[in-house]
Parts: C-alpha cells; structure tokens; sequence
C-alpha cells in the first residue's frame, strides 16, 4: 500500500470511527468520503476530501495541493459521473457535475476565503482547479 493510500486509509476509518469527524490537519473543517468508480476499472475507490456547503449546494475541489495534474478521483468522475457520498453519518448517490465559469471562480473564492491553503494551492499551479457540485440524486420509487 502506497503512503497515499495509507494516509487516506486512516482518515477514513476516523472519519467513520467518529460520525464524520477527523481530526490532524482538518480537524473542524467539513469532510466527506466520496465514493468513485476507475475511469478504466470500474473499481470504487474512496477519496477523503474537504468540502464547501454554499446556498443549498455542496462543492468539491481538484486542487491536489496545487500539483500541476488534476487527482484521479476527478478522471473517474468525468468518466463516471455518478457518485457516492459520505458526509457525517449520512450517506447517499449523487451526481457530480464539473461547474463552468464564471461559478467555479466565485465558488473557488469563498473555498480560499474560509480555507486559505486553498488560495495556495491555486498559487502552485498553472492549471484551473476544477470545482465539482454533487447533487444529491433522488432515490426511486
């Protein structure tokens, strides 16, 4: 197991050990798990990552600490749109849709504004951070 994985491991079982909260470096800040499935496996893969609830929606940000490519959970995504969700003890399907300009910039500025490292990461890399919205699907009747 890779150190990322590793890493990603332990957060997980804390953030499900303790109803959604973790502590280290995002102790008080909103975490979800989201649930993903390979680009080219199909396999589900599980992302902790910080989030943004902002008027009735909920974001997700590809910043991958401001590295020069975008994570894998977000290839998967785009090819794999359907999601699942983990946030808190709550857990339900979404739709994860990538927002467009000029949205991404004013939801990515209130991300930085609450989150700083955020405004970093943007600072470390040429590219434009994609900020993904999950939409809750409805379940069937």
């Amino acid at each position: 197991m890779s150190d990322s994985n590793d890493w990603n491991t332990k957060i997980i079982e804390e953030f499900r050990a303790n109803a959604g909260q973790v502590g280290g470096q995002f102790e008080g800040a909103p975490v979800l798990l989201l649930h993903t499935r390979g680009a080219k496996t199909g396999i589900e893969r599980v992302h902790p990552m910080m989030y943004l609830d902002l008027d009735d929606h909920r974001y997700v940000f590809a910043s991958k600490a401001g590295a020069d490519t975008n994570p894998d959970w977000y290839r998967n995504l785009v090819a794999h749109s359907e999601v699942t969700v983990e946030a808190g003890t709550e857990t339900y399907r979404a739709e994860a849709a990538v927002v467009a300009e000029p949205a991404r910039t004013q939801i990515y500025q209130e991300q930085a504004r609450r989150y700083p490292g955020f405004a970093e990461y943007q600072e470390k890399t040429s590219r434009v951070i994609p900020v993904v919205e999950l939409v809750e699907l409805q379940p069937a009747d």
